[in-house]
């Protein structure tokens, strides 16, 4: 028996740009199935990183979202354990997990360091995918014509964009499973 592959839609909040420099303060996971029958999802606000900094753009954006900086900042884990229960949720989905973020050069680049750091692995290896990438390649656009504000309506569901990283994550899983459904259409 094949295992279906899982997109794991993610999104995270952070203080700045570069993991281990600055901290990742929230991490929200949605796991879809391709035909956007939603499996499970994860979310958890992480503490600090010892020594990291805040970057003062970063937290001055902040500053224009207090609620749903509020909501990263409730209930903090330590990254060990926070980084250790994401691992075991990861590793019981049913299926070949893909990470999928719009976009995933920078949330993947805080959740791989997060897992090598904390739990020692990254239980999606390299399988990511990039939605606005993955937009450019299906529609023969260039980049800067692949983005969010290029796409048709019926992509999009009607569901928030908050800032909250398991919102945004459910958000982005949805608008993904809708590509994928829409490429599917222009190939039959």
């Amino acid at each position: 028996m094949q295992l279906p592959e899982i997109y794991v839609s993610t999104d995270i909040e952070t203080d700045g740009w570069t993991p281990g420099k600055n901290s990742m303060l929230s991490l929200g996971s949605a796991a879809f199935l391709a035909d956007k029958t939603l499996l499970d999802t994860f979310t958890v606000n992480l503490e600090t990183l010892p020594n990291a900094v805040q970057e003062p753009a970063t937290l001055h954006w902040w500053n224009t979202q207090p609620v749903a900086f509020e909501a990263c900042r409730r209930d903090c884990q330590p990254p060990a354990t926070a980084m250790q229960k994401y691992q075991r949720w990861l590793k019981q989905l049913p299926g070949k997990i893909i990470f999928v973020a719009y976009p995933a050069a920078f949330d993947f680049n805080f959740v791989n360091y997060y897992l090598q750091r904390f739990v020692g692995e990254n239980p999606f290896g390299f399988a990511v995918i990039d939605i606005r990438s993955y937009v450019m390649g299906m529609q023969n656009l260039p980049y800067r014509k692949a983005g969010k504000n290029h796409y048709p309506a019926e992509w999009f569901d009607n569901l928030p964009h908050t800032h909250i990283a398991l919102d945004d994550a459910l958000e982005q899983g949805s608008l993904f499973c809708n590509i994928l459904k829409a490429n599917q259409q222009l190939s039959s």
